[in-house]
């Protein structure tokens, strides 16, 4: 089967992070990439202060529920995280609106995919989006140009699996 990883890029939201954890969870993400300055849960190791670790993870856990707890790995940058990915097996796919995306439910991943998500106002940085083998972008229907990027993750990773169950 293939496997689903998630690269979180520079998310500023503990919120968005929890409920991406969440919805990674459910959908068997097999491992999360923390990179650039997005909050994570405690880590084997964890540099950060310990009054520090702990309520950031207090905080991830109200939405989480249980997903902080998926196994994971931290990042000083996105090109460490993706040379980890990648390193790992996976090929990495992007989340945005660019005009070389393909439109998701057109995506069948049949190696390893890590799914990058980006910063909730500024997105994937261009520079970022070179590094990547691939970029899906979710198709919209309404007045809206984009959605939240935990519901993105909501999304993505749903359809992601879906493609891998048929491909």
């Amino acid at each position: 089967m293939v496997k689903i990883a998630v690269i979180l890029s520079d998310i500023r939201s503990l919120h968005n992070v929890g409920s991406i954890l969440r919805s990674a969870a459910g959908f068997g993400v097999s491992h999360v990439y923390f990179s650039g300055y997005t909050p994570y849960p405690l880590q084997p190791n964890d540099t950060r202060l310990p009054h520090e670790s702990r309520k950031l993870t207090d905080q991830i856990r109200k939405t989480a529920l249980g997903g902080e707890l998926l196994p994971a790995s931290v990042h000083a940058t996105f090109e460490e995280a993706i040379d980890a990915a990648r390193t790992d097996g996976y090929q990495i796919a992007a989340l945005e609106q660019a005009k070389t995306s393909i439109e998701l439910p057109s995506f069948r991943p049949t190696h390893n995919t890590a799914l990058v998500l980006g910063n909730e106002v500024t997105g994937i940085p261009d520079s970022d989006l070179k590094q990547v083998d691939v970029i899906l972008e979710i198709p919209m229907f309404g007045t809206k140009e984009s959605f939240n990027v935990s519901v993105s993750a909501g999304i993505a990773l749903y359809q992601l699996r879906l493609g891998a169950l048929q491909g």
